[in-house]
């Protein structure tokens, strides 16, 4: 007999409601991913790259061309200066660089602080390394980090901090002065930190992403996770990348030559040629993405929906309090059925949810999409 080394683990929920989406027939504002093209000339760009022979395996770190063009994006957009060879690692999405940061660094008996609720990938991982996962609750409502649970819940194990910003399912972001504690505790107790910052480039109303590769104490000791697919709005492509200092980079290299070796070829010749065109192109993300968070959001005034605003990601959290008492994860599926707009229940994310009556809404689709979705919801 087999015993599962993930006992608690099952199908994940984004697979589960957009199943139940497309057998219903219903509006999927459940699973991440935009229903529009990404830009123009990038789906061009990888034809080109297939065509032109690009099929065979790339270097192991990832296409030279690519990763000396996000060390230009880096210091482009963040101003942050990266070694291309020594600190930038090319991966299939950034699910698998945060196993591979995990696995490489986490012992038998260490524990990760992560923040509820949490994205649902993070913990597997800990677990799969023999460590222990620590859970601390983001302040209910508006979802911030309370440093003092943090400070309290480090102890002599605690071997890295999970940082996710923009947030996956919160839409919350984290400050200046949050990394800025979380640079004193990382460097007063010799942490790591992992941070996923896959929506860096959709953060609204006039607010920018910070990353920790910003922070000097920070940038010396974190794994730093971003995504194409996010940005270029190409999330099948699965493709990603890793910033880390060189001995943290070599250490996730000995995983990722193993796990995966390499991220697809022409995909990474393709975002290359598109990254060297169009070098200010996530400029544009936010305000794109901002449009449709409020016309969306426009559109919910006359329903008994409450909400605030997302701040980042393309998720949206609706509270449906004045409509239902039912549990989140009863409500969503029957929402799926019977009016035919999917969305997440929030309390998956939670190893003990709060009373919360919260739904996870995805805005990255087409406007009438949108609309036709909020019109739906007005009428519940």
């Amino acid at each position: 007999m087999i015993e599962s080394k993930l006992p608690k683990v099952g199908t994940t929920i984004l697979t589960r409601m957009s199943a139940l989406s497309q057998a219903c027939g219903a509006i999927n504002l459940s699973q991440g991913f935009p229903d529009f093209d990404p830009p123009p000339g990038l789906a061009d760009a990888l034809g080109r790259a297939a065509a032109a022979g690009h099929n065979q395996y790339a270097p192991m770190a990832g296409l030279p061309r690519l990763r000396t063009a996000v060390a230009d994006q880096l210091a482009r957009h963040r101003g942050v200066q990266a070694d291309a060879e020594q600190e930038i690692t090319v991966v299939p999405g950034a699910t698998a660089g945060i196993f591979c940061a995990v696995t490489a660094t986490v012992r038998p008996g260490d524990e990760v602080i992560v923040f509820d609720p949490v994205y649902d990938s993070y913990e597997p991982a800990v677990e799969l390394a023999g460590g222990k996962v620590i859970r601390i609750p983001l302040t209910q409502g508006d979802f911030r980090i309370d440093w003092d649970r943090v400070a309290s819940a480090i102890s002599n194990r605690t071997r890295m901090i999970m940082l996710n910003s923009p947030h996956n399912p919160c839409g919350s972001t984290v400050s200046m002065e949050d990394l800025r504690q979380l640079e004193a505790l990382a460097e007063q107790h010799d942490l790591l930190v992992c941070s996923d910052e896959v929506y860096e480039h959709l953060v609204y109303d006039g607010e920018q992403h910070i990353s920790v590769l910003q922070l000097p104490g920070l940038r010396a000791r974190s794994f730093a996770h971003f995504s194409f697919g996010k940005t270029f709005s190409v999330t099948g492509w699965k493709t990603g990348y890793c910033v880390a200092p060189p001995a943290l980079t070599a250490e996730l290299r000995k995983l990722h030559q193993y796990v995966a070796f390499v991220a697809v070829t022409p995909v990474q010749h393709a975002l290359a040629d598109f990254m060297e065109a169009e070098p200010d192109y996530p400029t544009t993300l936010a305000g794109s993405y901002q449009a449709r968070r409020d016309l969306f959001l426009d559109a919910l005034k006359g329903s008994r929906f409450s909400w605030t605003p997302s701040a980042g990601s393309y998720f949206q959290l609706l509270d449906y309090s004045a409509i239902s008492s039912e549990a989140d994860t009863v409500l969503c599926e029957r929402w799926t059925r019977e009016h035919g707009v999917a969305s997440i229940p929030v309390s998956v994310f939670y190893r003990e949810p709060p009373e919360q009556t919260v739904l996870r809404f995805c805005f990255a689709k087409s406007e009438p999409l949108l609309l036709e979705a909020a019109d739906i919801l007005c009428k519940i």
